[in-house]
């Protein structure tokens, strides 16, 4: 039970820690920082697989594959958002010479 206590309470530690830097994250430095992320949210994959191998409960399976779905979701969605920012610096040569092939 105090094992329970201490990582609930490092938990919500961590949760509240996250929220506050990420709230003094100005908007003009969002999408670089998003594509800095993309490290964190494979890491948060890894663990998953780590934690899978010791599950043996319904409920811990559940657990997994939210966590399995959520950081999916997060490492594909700043991998778009990094190549839709990178797409503004590309420039397009047929607009230069003028042609539409």
């Amino acid at each position: 039970m105090p094992t329970l206590v201490v990582s609930i309470t490092l938990f919500v530690l961590a949760l509240l820690i996250g929220i506050e830097v990420i709230g003094k994250v100005p908007a003009t430095l969002h999408t670089p920082l998003m594509s800095g992320a993309n490290s964190i949210h494979g890491i948060v994959i890894v663990g998953v697989v780590i934690v899978a191998a010791e599950a043996n409960s319904p409920l811990a399976y559940v657990f997994i594959f939210l966590a399995a779905v959520l950081g999916t979701m997060n490492v594909v969605g700043g991998y778009v958002v990094t190549d839709r920012m990178l797409e503004m610096f590309k420039s397009n040569k047929n607009e230069k010479k003028g042609g539409d092939k």
